[in-house]
C-alpha cells in the first residue's frame, strides 16, 4: 500500500540547477526525492511537481506530489522532509493526502508567477538575487500599456525559448499587471499554463518599453510577428518567482 502526498513548497532557487534534476549540478527535485526516499527505508521516491522552475527561480507556492509505502499524518510527511532537506533553502509548508488519480501539473487550472525588478541606481544588498536591478529609470505606466496587448488568447511563439518542447505556442494570459511600488516595479502574470520563458521574455520586452526605447504598440506587433527575434531579450531568472496554483477543489488554505 503506497499513500500519495501533496506538497506545497517554497524554495529559494539560487544555487540550483532549476527543478528538474540534470547532469551538471544539484535540482530541487533531487533534494527533495532524497529527503523522501528517507521515509521510505531508503528506496527510491519519485517527484512530480506543478511547473518546473529553471535554475535561480524561486517559489512561493510550488506544488509537489510523492507517495511513500506508509501511512503517515500529513503534518509528520512535512516535518520530517524539512528536516531532511536542510541545510538546503526547500521548505514544506503544508502537505496533505493527495486525492484519487490527482496530478499536481495535469489537474491545476491556474498559476501564478511575479517578477520583481528593483529600480533604483544602488544595487540590491538585502534582494540580491531575488531581483532584477535596473539602475536607470523605468516608465512603469507605459509598461503596463504595453503589457495590456498580450492579454489573451494567442499565440505567443514570439515570447517561448528556441528549447520550448510544447505542441502549441497558443496560450491564454488571463491576466498581466504592471505596478510600481516605490522603488520596486512589480509584473504579475496569469495562466493556466505558460510556455518555456514566456514570463521572462514578457518581461525583457517590457524593459524595453519602460526604457522608452519601444512604444506600447510595438509590443502588439512583436506578438503578431511570431517571431522570437521580434521580441525583446530574456529577462534574469532572479526577480521571478512562482506564487501560486490553483487546483478544484482546493488542496490548501489560501494565505491571507
Amino acid at each position: 500500500m503506497t499513500t500519495r502526498y501533496a506538497l506545497l513548497l517554497e524554495y529559494d532557487g539560487r544555487g540550483f540547477v532549476g527543478w528538474q534534476r540534470q547532469l551538471n549540478g544539484l535540482s530541487i527535485q533531487e533534494v527533495l526525492e532524497a529527503a523522501a526516499s528517507n521515509l521510505a527505508d531508503g528506496a527510491p521516491v519519485a517527484a512530480a511537481i506543478a511547473g518546473r522552475t529553471d535554475a535561480g527561480v524561486h517559489a512561493e507556492g510550488q506544488v509537489a506530489m510523492i507517495a511513500l509505502p506508509k501511512d503517515l499524518p500529513p503534518h509528520r510527511v512535512a516535518q520530517a522532509l524539512n528536516f531532511h532537506m536542510k541545510p538546503y533553502p526547500v521548505v514544506v509548508q503544508s502537505a496533505c493526502v493527495a486525492p484519487a488519480d490527482w496530478h499536481p501539473r495535469f489537474d491545476a487550472l491556474r498559476r501564478r508567477y511575479r517578477y520583481v525588478i528593483l529600480n533604483r541606481s544602488a544595487r540590491p544588498a538585502l534582494e540580491t538575487g531575488r531581483v532584477w536591478h535596473v539602475p536607470h529609470a523605468l516608465e512603469a505606466s507605459a509598461m503596463a500599456e504595453g503589457a495590456k496587448h498580450l492579454v489573451g488568447r494567442h499565440d505567443f511563439t514570439s515570447f517561448r525559448a528556441a528549447s520550448c518542447q510544447a505542441k502549441s505556442p497558443v496560450r491564454t494570459l488571463d491576466r498581466l499587471d504592471v505596478r510600481r511600488d516605490g522603488m520596486h516595479i512589480i509584473i504579475e502574470a496569469e495562466a493556466r499554463s505558460f510556455l518555456h520563458h514566456q514570463v521572462r521574455n514578457m518581461v525583457g520586452t517590457l524593459k524595453l518599453v519602460g526604457d522608452g526605447i519601444w512604444e506600447p504598440i510595438r509590443v502588439a506587433r512583436a506578438l503578431e510577428a511570431r517571431s522570437r527575434a521580434a521580441a525583446g531579450p530574456t529577462a534574469p531568472p532572479d526577480g521571478l518567482t512562482f506564487i501560486s496554483v490553483d487546483y478544484d477543489p482546493p488542496l490548501f488554505p489560501r494565505a491571507g
